[in-house]
């Protein structure tokens, strides 16, 4: 992809992107708990977890560049070929990450599957 194999502007390794994604969780887990339960965790509905989830990264890529869980890990959602990632690229790679399977492959570039498809690669930056 001609990017560096280290460094600023590197593809993210394993340990940012699994802590990206816990922080994501985590945000997603507590809004759903404040909005959609009955204020106990046994009460908590996994799918409102799952559709906040997807709603934070829809609206965070195209705008601050990636999930919030990224941007504090030091990590970035870049469109592969330059320029704004746009609107559809977030909303298909998330509906890939929110299947997950997509996310477990990767190609010789470590990027995952659902990054792939999107045309987005997950770079530290």
């Amino acid at each position: 992809m001609g990017l560096p194999d280290h460094g600023r502007h590197s593809i993210g390794r394993a340990g940012r992107r699994i802590a990206a994604l816990a922080i994501d969780w985590a945000i997603a887990t507590v809004v759903s708990f404040l909005f959609f339960s009955n204020r106990s965790w046994a009460d908590l509905d996994s799918w409102a977890t799952l559709l906040v989830f997807a709603a934070l990264q829809v609206v965070f890529i195209p705008t601050i560049g990636g999930g919030i869980g990224h941007r504090i890990v030091g990590l970035r959602v870049v469109n592969v070929r330059g320029g704004w990632v746009g609107v559809w690229r977030p909303v298909v790679r998330t509906a890939l990450l929110a299947i997950v399977i997509p996310a477990l492959v990767w190609d010789s570039d470590q990027r995952g599957f659902h990054d792939k498809v999107a045309g987005t690669a997950l770079i530290r930056g």
